[in-house]
């Protein structure tokens, strides 16, 4: 298995305090399947994110592992003004491997309205938006259609593995079985930060789909996307989605200063 979202790196955010937390999660990890890890710091109002610290944390931690893990280097890419800016700017700055496919976080509380625009840019620029977990943000919990138009705009959906096992509570489990349902799921990821409440395990999460919805299932979302993601190849076909086109029709795109904070 390949996990795309962790905070492994020590010390750069909520993630793992130390270089021992570090290797213990590494080695977690592996003793659970997963052959590669992309380490994702955040990118946000409470921590700097620094492409050059991010891989001298990465090198020490390669020095105490044995190999067994293949790893990456990537963001949580907090939808924040200025971040957003700056990577239009800096476009391999945040993407995983500096490459093309980004992973993106919305605030809990407030979801720009005209971010499906962003997104839309975001493509035209060489950058793919992946949507972290959204099974777990209140704004989208009490407004779950929203999704339609991100994933309209080409958006790719990651949900966390330990909301399908339930730790997230009831609502984000029932959405993130929601999204496998209508094939709206792209990518399992750990989003892990530490050894016991967010630990980095995929295993239990892989053998649920495995169950409910096929092996092919479990390795597209677990291994064949994440893989595409990591090395940057070219997205592999997918099921189609189901419910994107039942409603309304496009609306006319506004430009990204124009639109990005609007509240209409």
């Amino acid at each position: 298995m390949i996990d795309i979202h962790h905070h492994l790196l020590f010390g750069l955010d909520d993630g793992s305090l130390d270089l021992d937390t570090s290797v213990a999660m590494a080695e977690m990890a592996a003793n659970d399947g997963i052959t590669h890890i992309v380490c994702t710091p955040h990118a946000n109002h409470r921590y700097n994110f620094d492409p050059a610290e991010n891989a001298d944390r990465l090198a020490q931690l390669q020095q105490r592992l044995d190999g067994r893990i293949t790893f990456g280097l990537g963001c949580d890419f907090h939808l924040s003004f200025d971040n957003i800016e700056d990577a239009f700017e800096n476009k391999t700055k945040y993407t995983i491997n500096q490459k093309q496919y980004l992973l993106v976080e919305f605030a809990d509380l407030m979801i720009p309205q005209g971010i499906a625009d962003t997104f839309y840019e975001m493509k035209v620029a060489g950058m793919h938006p992946i949507i972290t977990h959204p099974e777990r943000n209140h704004t989208i919990q009490r407004h779950p259609n929203r999704m339609v138009e991100w994933l309209r705009e080409g958006c790719l959906v990651q949900v966390t593995a330990s909301s399908l096992t339930g730790r997230f509570g009831k609502t984000a489990q029932a959405m993130a079985f929601s999204y496998l349902d209508k094939n709206w799921v792209h990518f399992i990821a750990t989003d892990a930060h530490n050894l016991t409440s967010r630990p980095p395990v995929m295993s239990e999460a892989y053998k649920l789909v495995e169950n409910m919805y096929g092996k092919e299932t479990a390795e597209r979302i677990c291994v064949t996307n994440p893989q595409a993601a990591f090395y940057s190849a070219d997205f592999p076909p997918q099921p189609e989605m189901l419910g994107l086109y039942e409603e309304e029709e496009m609306r006319p795109r506004k430009t990204f200063l124009s639109r990005l904070f609007s509240t209409k």
